[in-house]
């Protein structure tokens, strides 16, 4: 029998999801974090609306945070984490906007809102992971504080806690678990959701993605999380309003992070 001489049949399947070592990275520069914010800023001012809805969102949120911490104090540092936890998740609406932007269409708040619809079990595998992540950073944040103090104190002892010099070890001690799991976090998550709304790949796949990025080209994503943080710290100050704007910038950013690091091969994702 002849072999077929039509191209399509000889190619590979279009769903194939391309493995870890098909995906390369891009090398970077201590520019580019900078122009990522400023591509935020660009995508936020071309949908403001869409980027107002999950600007509440976020804002929302700091003030839900603000009340955990009353009631719950020394949960507080690990509950911040629903920044990097939720956040990138909330913010796939965002990545949708900026991946139509780029495509030269039209984005509308009804497709941001379902731009899960297509990868929800593997978005549902990665949040999992995350979730055990935020667990073990609770749990940790409680020991710290259980071995520190004499019971878990009330709102405003945590505040005279964590502002007494006398407390040093127990500051120093609290900020360097906060900023392992977070770090953590970070390196796990910087990239790989908005590649999970892009690509036909695994959770494992972009999660180890986004850490080779980190521990390939740790100087750019020291700035880009410093960048994220200081951002995320100065929205928080006027009662976490500051986020209705800065939140969305930021989400349009880390798809234009995403968009600078990892080279662009395999199949997108329809959607």
């Amino acid at each position: 029998m002849a072999p077929s001489d039509d191209p399509a049949s000889a190619a590979p399947p279009s769903a194939a999801e391309p493995t870890l070592f098909d995906i390369r990275l891009k090398a970077l520069t201590l520019r580019d974090p900078p122009r990522w914010l400023a591509l935020g800023w660009r995508d936020f001012t071309r949908c403001p609306l869409i980027g107002l809805f999950y600007g509440g969102c976020f804002t929302a949120m700091g003030w839900a945070l603000m009340k955990v911490f009353e009631h719950a104090p020394a949960y507080v540092l690990s509950l911040s984490a629903g920044f990097l936890l939720v956040g990138p998740f909330l913010a796939l609406g965002l990545y949708q906007a900026s991946r139509r932007l780029e495509r030269g269409e039209r984005p509308t708040l009804a497709d941001s809102v379902t731009a899960w619809r297509n990868r929800m079990g593997t978005l549902a595998i990665f949040g999992f992971v995350l979730l055990v992540l935020e667990m073990l950073w609770g749990r940790a944040s409680l020991v710290v504080f259980a071995l520190s103090f004499d019971g878990m104190p009330d709102f405003k002892g945590s505040l005279t806690a964590l502002l007494d010099p006398a407390n040093i070890q127990f500051i120093v001690v609290y900020v360097i678990v906060g900023g392992v799991f977070a770090a953590l976090i970070f390196a796990v998550s910087v990239v790989s959701i908005p590649m999970l709304l892009d690509r036909p790949v695994d959770a494992i796949t972009a999660g180890i993605t986004s850490m080779r990025l980190v521990f390939t080209q740790p100087a750019v994503m020291l700035l880009w999380g410093a960048l994220l943080a200081a951002c995320v710290v100065i929205a928080m100050l006027p009662w976490f309003a500051g986020l209705l704007l800065v939140g969305p910038v930021l989400g349009h950013a880390s798809w234009h992070a995403y968009r600078a690091a990892v080279v662009e091969t395999g199949t997108p994702v329809a959607g």
